[in-house]
C-alpha cells in the first residue's frame, strides 16, 4: 500500500510538471504571435517601409526580421521600429540591402508622385478636419501645407497651449513625418 501512495504521488508530480510545461509552451507561443502580430503592423503603418518585404518570426521574444530593404537606413529603421515593441527582447536583423528595389516596386516616377501628392493632400485634409472639430483650436486661422509628409503650419493662434495643441494634432495624423511649426500668437 505504500509503495501504491508513492507511485500514485510520483505519476501526480510527473503528470502536474507536464502540464505545467505544456501550459507554459502555449503561453509563450501566444505571446510571441502577439509579438509577431505587433511587429508586423508597426513594419506595415511605417510608409518609409515596404512591409510585404519583410518577414518577422519570433521564438521567446526574440525576432528575426528576412527580406529585402531599400537601404542600410531602412534596415536600420525596420530593427529600431521593432526592438521598441514591450515584450521584445533583442532583433536578429537578416534583412539584405538591394540597391534598386525602389525601380521594381515603382511604375513610374509619375505614378511615385501622385501618389504623394495624394498622401499629402490626405495628410492636410486629416488635420484641417480635426482643427475645425476641436473647440481648442481656432482650425480656420491655421494654414496646412503638406510636402512629401512634411507638414508646415502658418497662421494664428490665441495662446501657447492652442500652439501646442495645433503641433500636437498635425504630429498624430497617420503618414506625417516632421511638422514646421511657424504658427503666431496672438492675443486679442
Amino acid at each position: 500500500m505504500n509503495t501504491f501512495n508513492k507511485s500514485m504521488i510520483a505519476a501526480l508530480v510527473i503528470g502536474a510538471t507536464s502540464m505545467s510545461a505544456q501550459a507554459s509552451s502555449w503561453e509563450n507561443e501566444s505571446k510571441d504571435a502577439w509579438i509577431d502580430g505587433k511587429a508586423e503592423t508597426v513594419l506595415l503603418m511605417n510608409t518609409n517601409l515596404n512591409n510585404f518585404d519583410i518577414n518577422t518570426d519570433v521564438t521567446n521574444g526574440k525576432v528575426v526580421l528576412t527580406g529585402k530593404v531599400d537601404s542600410e537606413l531602412d534596415k536600420e529603421l525596420a530593427e529600431e521600429l521593432v526592438l521598441s515593441l514591450d515584450g521584445v527582447s533583442s532583433v536578429d536583423n537578416k534583412l539584405t540591402v538591394v540597391k534598386n528595389m525602389k525601380a521594381k516596386h515603382m511604375k513610374s516616377d509619375k505614378a511615385d508622385s501622385a501618389e504623394s501628392d495624394l498622401t499629402d493632400a490626405k495628410i492636410s485634409t486629416v488635420i484641417t478636419t480635426r482643427y475645425l472639430f476641436n473647440s481648442e483650436v481656432g482650425g480656420t486661422d491655421i494654414d496646412v501645407d503638406t510636402d512629401m509628409g512634411v507638414v508646415t503650419l502658418k497662421g494664428t493662434v490665441e495662446s501657447d497651449a492652442e500652439k501646442q495643441l495645433a503641433v500636437s494634432i498635425a504630429e498624430n495624423a497617420e503618414d506625417v513625418r516632421k511638422v514646421i511649426d511657424e504658427l503666431t500668437i496672438v492675443a486679442e
